[in-house]
């Protein structure tokens, strides 16, 4: 996303440290007190007139402190003009007429409102993020958009409608495909990509973003539930009848080693016959006693 050409970006400009300020400012103004009283005695008009002045610039000079905190920056700006900003901790002091706008540098997070979207294969998914974002330009952040605050939420759940529309909702057994539900790294990058794109000109980066809700919209849910049910159904009858063939061949093959009985194809096929029944019957199997004459 380009850049406005009439866009600011932060410069850092310097200010008096206020404690050392504070205090000449406070003596400078009891010695102008002194000096006025000594002119109101002296019944010096001129003399007075000047320590009134000098006295109104000092107390105008109480409106250059300003405090900033660990993590904020000052902005200042003259008559509507960006000057530069402050990152220095603590009292300081600039021009009493700098307009002071204090930007907050900490680390936040927001949880995103569950967004109704279409999946790349047409589904109605519902879809919602943890994103965790900065300001790393206060002077972009006031003065590229009107409410940086609102313009980050907002852009980043379009960004993450727009993330959604472009991958399924699951890959339904294709490993190779990335989808939303298996894949939640490979999609946390991409909606960090997207979302830094369109915060860079707002002077905010994107720490983290991960999506924090995901799931089909009510309307088709019971229907998407039916078949996942169906794929893990059919998933374990074949492990079971992987399991069955396997211990069918293992049997057979025992009793052919150790020469425990002979079976001709007819009787082979009956015994693979019932071991694939009992083996891959859901209910066990009921005894048979076989009382018949043994030859």
């Amino acid at each position: 996303m380009s850049t406005p050409s009439d866009s600011l970006t932060e410069r850092e400009v310097s200010s008096l440290p206020g404690i050392p300020t504070l205090i000449a400012v406070l003596v400078a103004l009891l010695a102008d007190g002194w000096f006025g009283l000594g002119s109101i005695a002296a019944n010096d008009p001129l003399q007075t007139v000047a320590a009134t002045l000098a006295g109104i610039v000092l107390l105008l000079c109480f409106g250059g402190f300003f405090n900033v905190e660990p993590n904020q920056a000052a902005v200042l700006s003259l008559f509507g003009k960006y000057v530069g900003s402050v990152r220095q901790q603590g009292l300081r002091f600039a021009n009493p007429f700098y307009a002071v706008k204090k930007i907050s540098l900490r680390i936040r997070n927001f949880e995103s409102s569950k967004i109704k979207v279409n999946e790349l294969q047409g589904s109605p998914i519902e879809i919602g993020a943890v994103i965790v974002w900065q300001v790393v330009d206060s002077a972009e952040a006031v003065y590229n958009v009107d409410d940086y605050e609102s313009y980050v939420q907002i852009q980043s759940e379009s960004a993450l409608r727009q993330m959604a529309t472009s991958y399924p909702y699951d890959n339904h057994d294709d490993p190779n495909v990335v989808s939303l539900r298996s894949h939640p790294v490979e999609i946390g990058q991409h909606l960090i990509q997207q979302l830094r794109e369109r915060l860079q000109q707002a002077g905010v980066t994107i720490v983290d973003a991960r999506i924090s809700h995901l799931a089909y919209a009510p309307e088709i849910a019971q229907a998407m539930l039916q078949r996942q049910q169906a794929d893990a159904v059919v998933a374990a009858r074949t492990r079971i009848v992987y399991g069955a063939v396997s211990m069918v061949e293992m049997a057979l093959g025992q009793l052919k080693e150790k020469g425990l009985a002979e079976l001709d194809p007819e009787r082979r096929a009956a015994m693979v016959s019932n071991m694939l029944v009992v083996l891959c019957s859901e209910r066990p199997a009921q005894p048979i006693v076989n009382t018949g004459t043994i030859y």
